[in-house]
């Protein structure tokens, strides 16, 4: 049961290494006739029985086919053959084979994963620069000192938005192949943040619009999430943001009484 947790728990990670999502039972289509359900268990604990082996069963073909973009091709008849001969109390391997196997196992996934990575990165790289370049030739579009680039496709009116400035924004960002990842729009709920409180790609661009100003950023790895990547973002991914600035609200003033009790101590000091 040990091992069977640790490959599990293997393949999770794995799976979750290269942001791809886990099939479940609840995922999958509905059986095409749900009605044989009712009649094909006796009871209850039966068809727990059956759901908890499906899930399993998803979950595990599932991970087998995330391994497989890693170069590793495992034996869906195996897996079962050893499924079944656990439950039969008669493995072809001891404890301790099992155990060496499964690290073995685990270090080649690791390596592979990693590898992956590491080569997704750079072609994510070298196909963001060329998206970069070709945009930069576009009329209107503008390179900064970072690399961000950008065109202003309404300037808006007012004051461009400090660090320190809470902004409203409607939003839509894509990867350079068009891929949506995030849309407020769609969402049909502006965003609200901290300028100075996001990636440095937006702080940076936002400054160049004012209420009500539009603008189409395209954001270089170094300036939005870099090597690492979040969930739907690839590392070393290049950014495309079109966005709507609806809305600039200054910081609070600093409360002035801080201010006020300090210079009341200050003025007590001075008279001992």
């Amino acid at each position: 049961m040990k091992s069977f947790f640790k490959v599990t728990l293997l393949a999770t990670t794995m799976a979750v290494a290269l942001n791809a999502p886990l099939a479940f039972a609840a995922d999958a289509a509905k059986p095409a006739a749900a009605a044989d359900s009712k009649s094909a268990f006796k009871n209850d604990d039966q068809k727990s029985a059956y759901a908890l082996g499906a899930s399993l069963g998803r979950y595990m073909e599932n991970s087998l086919k995330e391994q497989e973009k890693l170069g590793i091709k495992l034996d869906k008849n195996q897996l079962i053959a050893g499924v079944q001969d656990a439950f039969a109390n008669k493995s072809k391997l001891s404890d301790q084979e099992i155990e060496q196997t499964l690290q073995a196992f685990e270090t080649r996934v690791k390596t592979s994963a990693q590898q992956k990575i590491e080569k997704d990165a750079a072609d994510n790289e070298a196909k963001g620069k060329t998206f970069r370049d070709t945009f930069a030739k576009e009329k209107g579009v503008k390179t900064s000192s970072t690399g961000l680039l950008y065109k202003v496709e309404k300037e808006g009116t007012g004051d461009a938005p400090k660090d320190s400035d809470t902004v409203v924004v409607n939003y839509k960002g894509t990867l350079i192949d068009g891929k949506e990842f995030d849309n407020s729009y769609t969402r049909g709920e502006p965003l609200s943040f901290r300028l100075d409180g996001v990636i440095p790609g937006w702080t940076e661009g936002l400054k160049n619009i004012k209420k009500g100003g539009k603008i189409k950023m395209v954001i270089p790895p170094d300036l939005a999430y870099g090597k690492t990547g979040v969930p739907g973002i690839p590392a070393n991914s290049t950014l495309v943001f079109d966005v709507e600035l609806l809305d600039i609200k200054p910081a609070p003033k600093a409360d002035a009484k801080p201010e006020a009790a300090a210079d009341e101590k200050a003025a007590e000091t001075s008279k001992k």
